[in-house]
């Protein structure tokens, strides 16, 4: 890399891993823990791109993102922050970021991302954003990569012309993030309208429905339950267009192009609302998260007046480990029992223990028998991956990538299977017992004896 990047956080491990890790690539790094003294540096013309954090003591630099793209038309600023939120993505994606990062971050991945900064430093102008509403409250929190690959996609079709399909499991949030792009794009002001097949009944419901939302936004709820020939109706009504048409969402609890293929989606109806596809994850897809959506509805229900509560150690350690397959409703709905339930500042073991134990029984998993090819399996995951990504690529070095994620649990399911007989793996696998060590040491594969080989 060849640049100088101005690197703003008030974390100085974070100036300094990042002021070496740039340094040692080749650019020139002017730090600061002050927004202010950044303002100052761009308005004087300094750096190439910028790397800022969102809360500094002297403010906020998302805010100042307008700004430096009024004093500096093209510099790219890269936004960084621990405020994993979906209100995040969505204002550095408005407020025309080059790019978006939430703490921790993976430093090859920041550094591959300024590289692509500088590259297109003398792009033209960047157009000055609209404002949004505000919307502090979504209760749409995670920290997990696939939150914020879902978060930055979110924040790209927010003021597309785009039919959006948005599908995971009952209580995942689906229905937010349908309300997330509508709230935060051009027709915020029009109306939001849920649908369900029993709206379009009858023969004059299309119409009653259509004058109803003009040109706001359509959320069909639960697309795949609806019948054959109210589907149909839904299709003509996509077809009507016309410069005051709506914009059409659509959940699911199963995949659609699976249901399609089935025959229980109209192949028609799918290619008109699958403009973009969005995959709400299973909370148990995300366990790293569960903590932080715990404390989120715990400091949203408690009173002020009342003090600060918080989870011990223990009694979070519990709820992670907990399947919740009512996802983040149902971990809601716990939190609330357990405020109640307890009166203590600190919410104990015992406490965790008792509400999980009294979690009425979850409707099964709404799942097809698992009976896909593995290669099959892959590519579908795989097609997902670049889908997040919109209308850009994944980060370089993908084929590494993939290869250690399929590489690393062959090689640990095959070694459990082997009781950690690293001799008998290696035959099984096929592979030198000296290539085997090398991964595992590669890998930071952990070898234990584990149960008896079959």
């Amino acid at each position: 890399m060849d640049g100088t990047i101005l690197v703003a956080d008030d974390d100085r491990t974070i100036r300094t891993v990042l002021t070496q890790a740039l340094t040692r690539a080749g650019c020139k790094v002017h730090a600061t823990s002050s927004l202010t003294t950044l303002m100052r540096w761009v308005a004087e013309g300094r750096g190439d791109a910028v790397i800022t954090d969102v809360a500094m003591p002297d403010g906020n630099g998302l805010e100042m993102l307008p700004k430096i793209t009024a004093d500096r038309p093209g510099l790219p600023v890269i936004v960084i922050s621990a405020q994993n939120t979906i209100m995040t993505a969505i204002k550095a994606a408005e407020f025309k970021a080059f790019d978006y990062l939430p703490k921790p971050f993976d430093l090859p991945d920041l550094m591959k991302r300024t590289a692509r900064a500088l590259d297109v430093a003398s792009s033209p102008g960047i157009q000055n954003p609209t404002t949004t509403a505000e919307r502090d409250d979504l209760p749409l929190v995670g920290q997990t990569p696939v939150m914020q690959a879902l978060y930055r996609l979110v924040a790209r079709l927010v003021n597309t012309e785009l039919s959006v399909l948005i599908w995971g499991e009952s209580g995942t949030g689906k229905s937010l993030i349908a309300r997330a792009i509508h709230d935060f794009s051009d027709r915020r002001n029009q109306p939001f309208v849920t649908v369900t097949a029993a709206d379009l009944q009858d023969i004059e419901g299309p119409a009653r429905l259509m004058a109803r939302v003009g040109s706001g936004t359509l959320l069909i709820d639960e697309i795949g339950d609806i019948p054959g020939d109210i589907q149909a109706r839904i299709a003509r009504m996509m077809d009507a267009g016309g410069d005051s048409a709506p914009r059409f969402l659509a959940t699911s609890q199963t995949d659609l192009a699976a249901a399609m293929k089935k025959g229980d989606l109209r192949r028609d109806l799918y290619y008109r609302l699958s403009g973009a596809t969005l995959h709400v994850p299973a909370l148990r897809d995300r366990v790293e998260d569960i903590d932080l959506l715990a404390k989120h509805f715990l400091n949203a229900i408690t009173d002020p007046a009342e003090g600060q509560r918080a989870l011990s150690a223990e009694a979070s350690k519990l709820l992670a480990n907990y399947p919740w397959p009512g996802n983040v409703r149902q971990l809601e709905h716990a939190v609330r029992q357990l405020a109640l339930t307890s009166r203590a500042p600190l919410i104990g073991l015992s406490d965790a223990e008792h509400v999980l134990g009294t979690q009425p029984e979850m409707e099964p998993l709404r799942l097809e028998a698992n009976t896909e090819r593995l290669g099959a399996s892959v590519e579908r995951h795989l097609r997902r991956y670049f889908d997040l990504h919109g209308s850009m690529l994944p980060p370089p070095g993908l084929y590494a990538r993939i290869l250690r994620e399929v590489e690393a649990p062959l090689i640990e399911i095959a070694l459990g299977a082997t009781a950690g007989n690293q001799a008998k793996c290696a035959d099984l696998l096929g592979i030198n017992r000296n290539t085997l060590r090398k991964k595992i040491t590669d890998l930071d594969i952990e070898v234990t004896r584990g149960r008896k080989m079959m």
